[in-house]
């Protein structure tokens, strides 16, 4: 043991639980006790202190008797010999799933510490999916290192800090737990930037002082107004955190002296109508700020949290917080989902909370099924909790929460996957939008479907929820894997047609050798890999054809791969050169890309096809292709009063669209535009040109090679 006593298990903190229980929590204090014995912390405090004050936080929240016992144990595993099923065996396999859940991964090697940290999140806050007490823990001893982290080496108390500011402080917003969630970010702001906290302190410790007489007039005006309405009321009077005035004045520039509303006020009233009787009567005392009104408990915020919220300008011109809600939604918005182990008598509020809470921990298994890594999952999960909410409603009434800035595609995703995945359009009160719309609340929102539609990769540059983004992701990995493999089977033909076989000839014992030489990828994966440039086509092709007298060697040109334009990502046609069928073109196999079609006479590949010949192949297109193709006119007009409609009108009379149109900004006598238009191929390109030349404004036109 070290010098300093160990702390003392205290039973009375624990009273709230049966007999049996206290002695098993008691048996886990002495079990870590032991575990930890020697141990210290960089305070010089024995190491059980650590654990029990976790304990101590969590009993404050009436958590199980199981709960406590994995607090005191949730460091064993980790620091010290004891395994899970040693735990298992003395307190039971419930306990031990829970510090197996606490446990870091440091048995297992990690190419970089974001790696790391990243597969630590993706393990604690999938073992919180399957019990939300293994997060409750976490939230507590984060809590309480995050209190005594004065005694650890600068660097690491900033990137604690800013761990639990970006992870942690989130999480207990998400979950509802307002107290904590104020604490861990007011002392992450203290470690995070201390000479910043402490001007901030300063400079509202004198505020205060300027502004106590006032407040307590205000205070007593709103208790003697509510009176008079005979409203019985818990009036209180609280002061912004130093957070979030640090936060409102970089979000708004402002220096300290412009943030007025430094103080605000609770009313805790006994029902539902009583709540917005008060807020008449307080609108009726002070006049309310435009667009401040805000009504949780219609519409709760997705951790549960319920009040009214409303901003008056009080004497003097003063801005004023009110906050006005019940005594169990006070209860709830302290609390949180922790509420659940605290007060039984909420049952109705409850068990809302708890099926939104759920609903979310179930998402975060659907989104860790679709992410590739530890990072990704990560990134997921930080985006899904942004605190900021707007609330839409669908066709049929049913109210959506959606972060800020989320836009219609979010909106589709959080319906059902298959509507995202589907969703071609959007009305927003009637009126059709363009996906990107970010969304307001009180919108009416209508995902517009058809069954042919899948998602565009683009829609990742505006999407905000975690759903929309993963699932966006993990069907465009899907369909470039599917495409890439249909690709990387027809380069293996045409590769194999150079030794007179085809893919029919190839023996499974051929396939089966080269799968083991290839590290053992399947043979769907080695088709993929071709397509996606990662195996050469004809590298893979000699070995398969290889007999055991010899070297095989091609006797016969290869034939072309056929373009046929519904490849999908596969098969990618640079955007430097815009090839069209009719046009002779050339491909090269881009790692990580796959086939890359340009156009023969493209200069951006002149010096790569002489340098490297073999990195190009042979393709051609299909004689009936089934799309419409991009290609880039220019045209120069007379500068002249509806000449663009002329232009326009032409194209479409040719039966082609415009992509996008663009203008120089230099015009005179005249100006040049430039058309993106869709075309089958060459010959009807020929048909649009034509139809533009007809025109007497007309004076130049070109197809852009470049």
């Amino acid at each position: 043991m070290s010098a300093v006593s160990a702390p003392v298990l205290d039973a009375s903190r624990f009273a709230y639980l049966k007999p049996r229980d206290v002695a098993r929590v008691a048996e886990a204090y002495r079990f870590s006790d032991a575990a930890h014995a020697g141990q210290t912390r960089q305070s010089g405090e024995p190491y059980i202190s650590h654990p029990l004050a976790v304990a101590e936080i969590l009993a404050g929240w009436h958590l199980d008797g199981q709960a406590l016992q994995a607090a005191l144990l949730h460091d064993v595993m980790e620091d010290t010999s004891v395994t899970k099923d040693e735990i298992s065996d003395t307190f039971g396999k419930p306990v031990a799933e829970l510090v197996d859940g606490l446990s870091k991964l440091d048995k297992i090697e990690f190419q970089s510490a974001e790696d790391a940290q990243a597969e630590n999140f993706r393990k604690m806050l999938l073992a919180m999916a399957r019990d939300v007490r293994v997060i409750l823990i976490k939230l507590a001893d984060r809590l309480h290192n995050m209190r005594t982290l004065d005694a650890v080496p600068p660097a690491k108390r900033r990137r604690v800090a800013r761990e639990t500011m970006e992870i942690y402080a989130p999480i207990a917003n998400r979950l509802g737990l307002n107290e904590l969630f104020h604490e861990l970010q007011e002392l992450a702001f203290s470690h995070m930037f201390p000479l910043r906290y402490r001007v901030l302190v300063k400079a509202t410790r004198n505020a205060r002082g300027n502004r106590h007489e006032l407040v307590g007039k205000i205070e007593a005006a709103v208790k003697a107004k509510l009176a008079e309405a005979r409203i019985e009321a818990a009036v209180s009077g609280r002061e912004k955190h130093i957070s979030s005035i640090y936060r409102k004045m970089i979000e708004k520039h402002l220096s300290f002296s412009e943030v007025h509303d430094i103080y605000g006020l609770r009313v805790v009233v006994k029902d539902v109508p009583t709540c917005y009787l008060t807020i008449g009567a307080l609108h009726g005392l002070y006049k309310p700020v435009p667009g401040k009104f805000k009504d949780y408990i219609a519409i709760p915020k997705t951790n549960g949290y319920q009040s009214i919220h409303t901003a008056l300008i009080g004497p003097y011109g003063v801005p004023l917080e009110v906050q006005v809600r019940t005594e169990s939604m006070h209860r709830l918005a302290e609390a949180g989902v922790a509420s659940h182990w605290m007060y039984k008598d909420d049952a109705a509020s409850l068990n809302e909370l708890q099926k939104k809470t759920h609903q979310w921990l179930q998402s975060l298994l659907e989104i860790q099924s679709q992410s590739g890594d530890s990072q990704e999952f990560l990134e997921h999960v930080k985006v899904n909790l942004f605190p900021d909410e707007v609330y839409v409603f669908t066709p049929k009434g049913r109210i959506m929460s959606l972060p800020r800035g989320a836009t219609a595609v979010d909106l589709a995703y959080a319906v059902h996957t298959d509507v995202g995945n589907r969703c071609v359009a959007a009305k927003v009160n009637g009126e059709l939008v363009p996906l990107r719309t970010e969304l307001r609340n009180g919108d009416r929102v209508e995902a517009i479907t058809t069954g042919y539609a899948k998602p565009n990769p683009a829609w990742l540059q505006y999407v905000r929820t975690a759903k929309a983004r993963s699932n966006i992701r993990h069907f465009l990995k899907t369909m470039q894997y599917e495409e890439s493999a249909a690709l990387g089977e027809r380069l293996l033909e045409q590769a194999l047609k150079g030794y007179g076989v085809t893919l029919a000839d190839i023996g499974e014992a051929n396939w089966e050798r080269v799968i083991r030489e290839t590290v053992g990828l399947t043979k769907v994966e080695l088709l993929a890999d071709m397509g996606l440039g990662k195996q050469l086509p004809a590298v893979v092709a000699r070995r398969l054809v290889l007999r055991a007298e010899g070297e095989a060697k091609p006797h016969a040109k290869a034939a072309s791969v056929v373009i046929r334009g519904t490849e999908g990502m596969a098969v990618q046609l640079a955007s430097c050169c815009r090839p069209i069928p009719g046009d002779a073109i050339v491909g090269s196999i881009k790692k990580g890309q796959g086939l890359v079609v340009h156009t023969a006479e493209c200069r951006h590949i002149a010096r790569s096809r002489r340098a490297q010949p073999e990195a190009w192949i042979d393709v051609e297109w299909d004689r009936q292709p089934t799309r419409l193709f991009q290609t880039s006119i220019k045209v120069m007009v007379a500068n002249e009063r509806g000449v663009l409609a002329k232009v326009a009108s032409a194209i479409a009379e040719a039966g082609s669209n415009i992509d996008s149109i663009s203008m120089e900004e230099d015009r005179s006598v005249y100006t040049t535009m430039l058309f993106v238009v869709e075309v089958a191929n060459r010959a009807h390109l020929a048909r649009v040109m034509r139809s533009i030349r007809r025109l007497s404004e007309a004076k130049k036109l070109l197809r852009v090679r470049e």
